[in-house]
């Protein structure tokens, strides 16, 4: 049975192995081969670990759970950019639970986090350039391409992202 709930400190390495598989599958090319195939899994533990150790207000992480297993994930900063607002700083589904609606679940719970935590706020988050599968979901779920920026990724290079943005949560909720 699917269910959703707010993450704890004890999902941070279920988070991590999720976070690290959903970029080796879909960041190939565009991040490099020895960042993917290395250090991912323990730059991706630190950060969760340290996202849910010291956790804020201003922060939402969600998961789907299926049979106690974690099997998608969200993270948001509420009022994270003046301009765009809050930023859905992640969204992944386990490549076994793709296609479930699992993702637009995912970005329709935080929606109401948004409109509660900081009801003025719009949503945005950058995609990569390269993740076209990433670029069609987000435009079936209403988000408009605002701008391309090249951005650091975590291996130490730079990528060209899309910044998705909904200005009105109406189509999300």
């Amino acid at each position: 049975m699917l269910t959703y709930r707010v993450a704890t400190a004890d999902d941070a390495e279920s988070i991590a192995q999720l976070h690290s598989l959903s970029w080796q599958q879909n960041y190939r090319g565009i991040f490099t081969d020895s960042y993917l195939n290395g250090p991912v899994l323990d730059n991706r533990r630190s950060v969760w670990q340290s996202r849910l150790r010291q956790t804020s207000p201003d922060q939402y992480v969600i998961v789907a759970e299926d049979k106690a297993k974690i099997c998608g994930l969200a993270c948001a900063y509420a009022n994270n950019d003046p301009v765009w607002g809050t930023l859905l700083d992640n969204l992944h589904v386990h490549p076994d639970w793709q296609g479930k609606g699992i993702g637009a679940a995912l970005m329709k719970t935080t929606a109401h986090w948004v409109q509660q935590y900081a009801p003025e706020s719009g949503l945005y988050l950058w995609v990569l350039a390269g993740n076209i599968n990433a670029q069609k979901f987000y435009n079936r779920m209403g988000g408009v391409n605002a701008e391309q920026a090249s951005l650091p990724n975590p291996d130490g290079n730079y990528s060209d992202c899309f910044r998705y943005v909904w200005a009105d949560l109406t189509n999300l909720l």
